[in-house]
């Protein structure tokens, strides 16, 4: 991996055909977090629009910012940024969300897609933030741990029911 040639960048129309290639490797590897992103790209990125600035935010949302991390105009992941935390973030959430596509895990994009998101979340002034993973993820989990992540909890889902692991790191 050269990281000279990766960058976190802002979603962008320029890479809507690598997006949504991503997320139909999302799909074809049986996850649909992405469905809604690929049925309307410009609604997608106006909603995006929107978060970053606190727009019409449903009472559950909060500001956040979302990445890409790409290298040679190839989306490899993304990152989710939100700026504070809510009771149901606090449990399950947190401030950072993350996902590599399938095709491009296990070579170290998760760990350096975190790494420059902290430091997103350091330029917006937060000192330390939650991230929360599926206990069972053990991946994950060695992201954020090689993030300086510390175990400070356990849950369970409310949407899964599965057990979930809660981190802080200290920016």
């Amino acid at each position: 991996m050269n990281q000279q040639e990766i960058s976190l960048i802002e979603p962008t129309e320029k890479l809507k055909a690598e997006f949504l290639a991503m997320a139909n490797e999302f799909l074809a590897a049986g996850d649909e977090r992405y469905n809604s992103e690929l049925a309307d790209f410009s609604g997608y990125l106006e909603r995006l629009s929107k978060q970053t600035r606190a727009e019409n935010l449903l009472p559950d949302r909060v500001p956040g910012n979302e990445f890409w991390l790409v290298s040679n105009n190839r989306v490899l992941g993304r990152s989710k940024l939100r700026h504070r935390l809510i009771p149901a973030l606090e449990r399950e959430g947190g401030h950072i969300g993350y996902d590599i596509r399938p095709s491009e895990r296990r070579k170290g994009y998760g760990t350096l897609i975190l790494k420059l998101t902290l430091e997103k979340a350091k330029d917006l002034g937060l000192s330390c933030v939650l991230l929360t993973c599926d206990a069972d993820n053990v991946g994950s989990a060695k992201v954020i741990e090689n993030n300086g992540g510390i175990l400070s909890g356990r849950a369970v889902s409310e949407r899964s029911g599965k057990p979930i692991l809660q981190y802080w790191i200290e920016l």
